[in-house]
């Protein structure tokens, strides 16, 4: 499911009937995986409660479920529904929190990799050089896929701080979603990702005309989006937008950070 058809969803994920599965244990922050009532049948969902948030001395306390809703706004915003169908809920089982449309992951068809140096696909980008645990070279690859692409521009607009491997899945489709958006939009520049294989390079005009239409679309204020983050995000989202446009490239990873999340996956 990508644009179509989300309407039904949302009032399903945001007013539905939860029933918990199941904690998420290799999560940072509560994340539950529920059940959620909707006229067609019960569909699985991911649910993180503000109240299961873990304070963080860079984010400002109890705001992670309000980025993953501010990301949803904007991926729909500049049409690429990159993010899972993504509400806010009053009345959750353990209190206000957002809900997630959960996405089946086809294993194997994974874009981001830890692999030797020899069994590097054909035509993927390299990303850093390494040694595992016993000393041995490993490399960190994704897909040089235009699909992938659209995922590195996002994350450099809504400045990810922690694009690992694992958050970009891919469904039974071919299709990839970004999902865990709950450090992002910070006013600092934060870019943490496993995406940098275009790093310098030139941002496809078909992308950037959508970042165009994006930057348009924000204007000065833009309810969906804006409702979610705090005065100096917005405006550090619109300076980041900005400066895409200005320099039509990829970002480069900067020094004041570390430039790739840790584990990558």
């Amino acid at each position: 499911m990508r644009a179509a058809g989300t309407g039904p969803i949302l009032r399903d994920l945001a007013h539905g009937r939860l029933e918990v599965e199941g904690r998420l244990h290799g999560a940072a922050n509560a994340t539950l995986r529920c059940l959620v009532e909707t006229a067609a049948g019960p569909v699985r969902c991911v649910y993180k409660p503000v109240s299961g948030e873990r304070p963080l001395w860079d984010f400002p306390e109890s705001t992670l479920s309000r980025r993953e809703l501010a990301a949803y706004a904007l991926s729909d915003a500049i049409g690429w529904h990159l993010v899972p169908p993504t509400a806010w809920r009053e009345d959750g089982p353990a209190g206000a929190g957002m809900c997630q449309l959960w996405i089946e992951e086809d294993e194997g068809a994974r874009p981001v990799d830890v692999v030797r140096p020899r069994a590097v696909p054909a035509g993927w980008r390299v990303v850093l050089e390494a040694e595992d645990g016993a000393g041995h070279p490993v490399v960190l690859v994704h897909a040089d896929d235009r699909a992938l692409q659209r995922i590195a521009v996002f994350d450099a607009v809504v400045n990810n701080a922690d694009r690992k491997g694992g958050h970009v899945l891919a469904d039974g489709t071919g299709a990839y979603w970004a999902i865990d958006h709950g450090v992002a939009f910070a006013s600092e520049d934060k870019l943490r990702t496993v995406l940098w294989g275009w790093a310098g390079s030139a941002v496809p005009d078909d992308l950037l005309a959508d970042v165009s239409g994006l930057h348009e679309l924000l204007g000065d204020h833009y309810d969906p989006v804006d409702r979610w983050l705090a005065d100096d995000e917005r405006e550090a989202l619109r300076d980041r937008v900005r400066e895409l446009l200005r320099d039509g490239t990829f970002p480069i990873p900067g020094g004041r950070w570390p430039a790739v999340p840790w584990p990558v996956f």
